[in-house]
């Protein structure tokens, strides 16, 4: 099991169906925030009718992860989305 210290390895199952222009402008922007915090995405896979994306991110420390969700410049991008933000689910995974 992985311990919350570690490097976490993140998979963020995205759904941009509310407006996926916008929500790959708004991806594009706080992906490309994630070095700040010790982030890097390792892969960025999206599906054929463009709805949906797959993010692999991993983090140096669960501390940048955590500074990430809170940065006032992702938090500004997504309030200037609103209802068009995409939704996210993640998931803290590990190698078996």
């Amino acid at each position: 099991m992985t311990e919350p210290t570690e490097a976490p390895l993140l998979v963020a199952l995205v759904d941009l169906s509310a407006d996926p222009e916008a929500g790959r402008r708004y991806e594009d922007n706080v992906l490309a925030l994630l070095g700040r915090h010790g982030g890097r995405l390792e892969r960025r896979l999206r599906t054929g009718d463009g709805r949906s994306e797959v993010h692999l991110i991993r983090f140096a420390a669960r501390a940048g992860y955590e500074a990430f969700m809170v940065d006032p410049e992702r938090l500004a991008l997504r309030a200037a989305l609103g209802d068009a933000a995409p939704t996210t689910r993640v998931l803290d995974v590990h190698d078996v």
